[in-house]
């Protein structure tokens, strides 16, 4: 997304100001003395449904300070890695494949078509029938998730290479090998970091997901176990840490892409960062 006219540190000022006035805003709209008497008959009514921000801060503070989150934070992020790169890798792959080979595009089409149109978490139930409830269950509707973000990328990709630029390079004495490397991955390549930013989060959702349908660790289970008690602020704790630990592997993702993509212009970068 392009940040207009607004740059560095008034940018970042910008955001955090932001951020700050929706936590100022939840925190009058929970506290007893502060809460004027207009939806809720009071604050606590409020906070039973939408927690209280210092609470939800207090208990991540707990997490961290005793160890508590690290095993459960360790579990997660496992099965996030792990969906994360194996259905980067497999979409790669298979992305790379079909768009080179015209007749098995055109005999999986449907099929590829009609997995896209599923909907991919009600997979779940029976991954933890194939792999039980282990991390491998939560790993495998990850992948799913991934995979055809990955792949419908970088498919596109080589698709749409230019004719114009192909039929140069074969004058040139280019083989398929050296076509691959010199066109068609640097293509790719462009297309699949545009779907790794939103790949990270979906590898998230997998792991918690799967966290929610069964399981004796992670995040998610955590959430699970402060919903069965009604405890909204340990649930907002979890959500709090999750989308921080997000943040952070695609802000990886990020660095890891200026890193290669330096041969492209910083005007296309910049538009999808």
């Amino acid at each position: 997304m392009s940040s207009g006219g607004i740059k560095g540190w008034r940018l970042r000022t910008a955001q955090f100001g932001l951020l700050g006035a929706i936590i100022l805003m939840w925190h009058v709209f929970t506290d007893p003395d502060l809460l004027p008497p207009i939806y809720f008959d009071n604050a606590d009514q409020a906070a039973f449904f939408f927690g209280r921000p210092l609470e939800v801060a207090s208990r991540v503070w707990h997490w961290f300070a005793s160890g508590e989150i690290y095993r459960h934070l360790g579990i997660t992020l496992f099965e996030t890695f792990m969906a994360f790169f194996i259905g980067t890798v497999s979409g790669l792959g298979m992305g790379l494949w079909l768009a080179l080979n015209d007749n098995a595009s055109a005999i999986l089409d449907p099929y590829i078509k009609a997995l896209n149109s599923m909907p991919r978490v009600i997979l779940a139930p029976i991954f933890a029938v194939w792999f039980g409830l282990g991390v491998w269950s939560k790993v495998a509707l990850g992948v799913t998730l991934v995979f055809l973000i990955v792949f419908f990328n970088v498919y596109q990709g080589v698709r749409e290479v230019s004719p114009t630029l192909l039929a140069n390079a074969r004058m040139l004495g280019a083989n398929q090998r050296q076509l691959l490397r010199s066109v068609y991955l640097p293509s790719a390549t462009s297309w699949v970091f545009s779907s790794l930013h939103t790949s990270v989060g979906l590898a998230f959702v997998g792991a918690v997901v799967g966290e929610y349908l069964g399981s004796a660790g992670g995040v998610g289970y955590l959430i699970l176990e402060a919903e069965g008690n009604f405890d909204v602020n340990t649930v907002f704790a979890g959500i709090v840490v999750l989308t921080a630990f997000a943040l952070f592997l695609d802000s990886l993702v990020g660095a890891v892409e200026k890193r290669l993509m330096v041969w492209q212009p910083k005007t296309a970068q910049s538009e999808r960062s």
